[in-house]
Parts: structure tokens; C-alpha cells; sequence
């Protein structure tokens, strides 16, 4: 199992919407709002790299409201 944390900026006014909709994506563990220069940061979870990359890239990414993304893979040590 492969995990990764995407930090994502919104359009003005609409981060409780996007989160709203990204929680609802399978492979989405956690959605949580947050204050920052990030509006909403979720962790993901998929059983391979490629995988993960496919439900960022083509779930998460797709959602409206989105203006940016940062995913930050976790490692373990």
C-alpha cells in the first residue's frame, strides 16, 4: 500500500466545496480543511505508485475549484 498527502489551493470561497467532493472519491482516506498558504489537504491511499498517480491525475486534479496541487508521496523510515 502506497500513501500520499496532496496539498491543494482552491478558487476564493470554494474549499469547503472541494473537499466536500474529494471525500467522496475512492482511495481518499482523510479530506481536511486547513489555514495556510494550502486551502484542503487529503491523504490517499492506493495499492501502487501508478495507481495512486491515476486517482490523483484523473479523480482528484478533475475536481472544480481546484487551483493547484502539491502531493507529497509518505515514506516510511
Amino acid at each position: 500500500m502506497v500513501q500520499a498527502y496532496i496539498l491543494i489551493q482552491t478558487e476564493v470561497g470554494r474549499a469547503r466545496d472541494v473537499a466536500g467532493l474529494i471525500a467522496d472519491i475512492p482511495g481518499v482516506v482523510r479530506v481536511d480543511a486547513v489555514t495556510g498558504p494550502y486551502d484542503v489537504v487529503v491523504l490517499t491511499e492506493a495499492n501502487t505508485v501508478d495507481e495512486l498517480g491515476k486517482l490523483i491525475v484523473s479523480k482528484v486534479q478533475m475536481v472544480p475549484g481546484i487551483t493547484r496541487t502539491l502531493t507529497c508521496s509518505v515514506v516510511r523510515l
